[in-house]
C-alpha cells in the first residue's frame, strides 16, 4: 500500500478513529484542569480510548493490531494533547512500552504482550535513570546474574502512569550491554513519593525503586531495531504541538472576550502582530512534523533525524505561544483558575523530556556544522 502523504490521504478507518478521538477529547478538555489540580491520572480517559480502538490501532499488523500510520498516530496525540496533555503523554509512553515489549520479546513470548495490550492492560516505560541523563537507551545500572535471570538494584525516574501499569519496560546492563526486559511490578518495585511537579501533573510520572527485582530470562527482549514502530519519538513533538494549539486557543478567547477602553484586546495592533508571528510559526512546525511523519510512513531513513528536529521546534514554539498567552492575559492570565497559566506550565515540560532541547540543539548543530568527534573525544570540524 502506498504511504499517505497527508492527513487527507489517510485510510477511512484511520480518519474514523481520529474523529472518535476528537469527539472524546472535547470531554477530556473540560476535565483537564481538575485532574491537573489534583495531580490525578485520568484513568477514565485511558479506558475510553482503549474502547475506541486506539490500542489495537497502534499495535502493528504483524503483531495482531491494525498498524496505525505515523501520521495518524501523531495527529491522535496532538488532538489529545490539546485537550489534556497529561493523558496524551501517558498514551504515548504506554504505546511505546506496549508495542516495544510486544516487538522486542516476540521471539520468546510470541504474542503474549500484544494480546495483553489488546485486552486493555496498561504499560509504562521505566528506562530513564538519575545518572544516565537523556541517554535513556543506555542504562548505567548493572544487573547481576541470578537463578532465572538477573537482579536489578536502582531507580528509574519519570515513569508516566506507573501507578496503574500492569507491565514495565525496563533496561539494564547485562554483561556490559544494554538489555531490555518486561517487569511485572511486585513488592520489589516501590514508588518513591516525590511527585509534585510544575506541569503535566496528571501524568504522575513517578520515581521507581528496584530492590533485587528479578529480570526474568523469559521476559528478556532484543535491542530496538530500525523498522520498529517508534511511538515515543513520534509522540513527543505532537504533545508540545497540542499544548501550543491549546495555548493559542486560550489566548485568542481571552483577546476576543476581554475589553480595554471600550474595545476587545484583539483590536490592539501589538497583539495582532505577535499572534500573526506565533500562529505562522506554529503552522510551519506542524507542516514540518507532518512531512516527517510522512517520511516515516514511506520508510525513508532520514525521518528519525527529522523527528529530533520536530521535537526541538515543537518544544520551542509551545513555550513561545504559552508565554505570549501570559503577556496577552496579563494579571487575569496569571490567576490559578485561568487555563493560560496551566498551558505555560505544561509547555515547559516538553523541553525537559529526553532528548532535551539543549541536547537536541547540540546534535543538530554538530550535524549542520559537520562536527565529528575523534576517538580521543575531541571535536574537529
Amino acid at each position: 500500500m502506498t504511504a499517505p502523504t497527508s492527513l487527507h490521504d489517510l485510510p477511512a478507518a484511520e480518519r474514523d478513529l481520529l474523529d472518535r478521538i476528537a469527539g472524546l477529547a472535547e470531554g477530556f478538555a473540560a476535565e483537564a484542569g481538575g485532574f491537573d489540580e489534583r495531580a490525578e491520572i485520568a484513568v477514565g480517559n485511558l479506558d475510553v480510548l482503549h474502547e475506541a480502538g486506539l490500542d489495537a490501532a497502534v499495535l502493528p499488523a504483524h503483531l495482531g493490531g491494525t498498524g496505525l500510520s505515523y501520521q495518524a498516530f501523531g495527529e491522535a496525540v496532538r488532538i489529545l494533547a490539546a485537550a489534556d496533555p497529561s493523558t496524551a503523554t501517558i498514551v504515548t509512553m504506554h504505546s511505546g512500552a506496549a508495542v516495544g515489549l510486544a516487538e522486542l520479546t516476540r521471539e520468546r513470548q510470541g504474542g503474549f504482550f500484544a494480546d495483553e495490550l489488546l485486552a486493555g492492560k496498561r504499560f509504562a516505560n521505566a528506562l530513564s535513570e538519575p545518572t544516565s541523563g537523556n541517554r535513556f537507551l543506555n542504562p548505567q545500572q548493572e544487573a547481576r546474574r541470578a537463578e532465572g535471570g538477573w537482579l536489578l538494584d536502582g531507580t528509574k525516574r519519570f515513569v508516566s502512569g506507573s501507578e496503574i501499569a500492569d507491565y514495565l519496560l525496563v533496561n539494564a546492563l547485562v554483561d556490559g550491554e544494554p538489555t531490555f526486559f518486561a517487569v511485572i511490578p511486585d513488592e520489589t518495585v516501590t514508588i518513591i513519593p516525590i511527585w509534585d511537579t510544575l506541569g503535566l501533573r496528571a501524568t504522575r510520572s513517578q520515581l521507581l525503586s528496584f530492590s533485587d527485582t528479578l529480570l526474568r530470562e523469559e521476559y528478556r527482549g532484543r535491542s530496538p531495531r530500525p523498522g520498529d514502530f517508534a511511538a515515543v519519538p513520534a509522540g513527543l513533538p505532537a504533545i508540545s504541538l497540542g499544548i501550543a494549539d491549546a495555548a493559542l486557543a486560550s489566548l485568542v478567547d481571552h483577546a476576543r472576550g476581554r475589553a480595554i477602553l471600550g474595545k476587545p484586546l484583539s483590536h490592539q495592533q501589538w497583539i495582532q502582530h505577535e499572534v500573526a508571528d506565533a500562529q505562522s510559526r506554529l503552522e510551519a512546525v506542524h507542516a514540518f512534523f507532518q512531512r516527517t511523519l510522512a517520511e516515516a510512513d514511506a520508510g525513508r531513513p532520514e525521518f528519525f533525524s527529522n523527528l529530533s528536529r520536530a521535537k526541538y521546534l515543537a518544544n520551542k514554539i509551545a513555550v513561545d505561544v504559552a508565554q505570549l498567552g501570559v503577556r496577552v492575559g496579563g494579571a487575569s492570565g496569571y490567576l490559578k483558575q485561568s487555563p493560560i497559566q496551566r498551558h505555560l506550565r505544561n509547555a515547559q515540560a516538553g523541553q525537559l523530556m529526553a532528548y532535551s532541547t539543549e541536547v537536541l540543539a547540540t546534535e543538530i548543530g554538530k550535524e549542520v556544522l559537520g562536527v565529528v568527534e575523534t576517538p580521543e573525544n575531541e571535536e574537529v570540524a
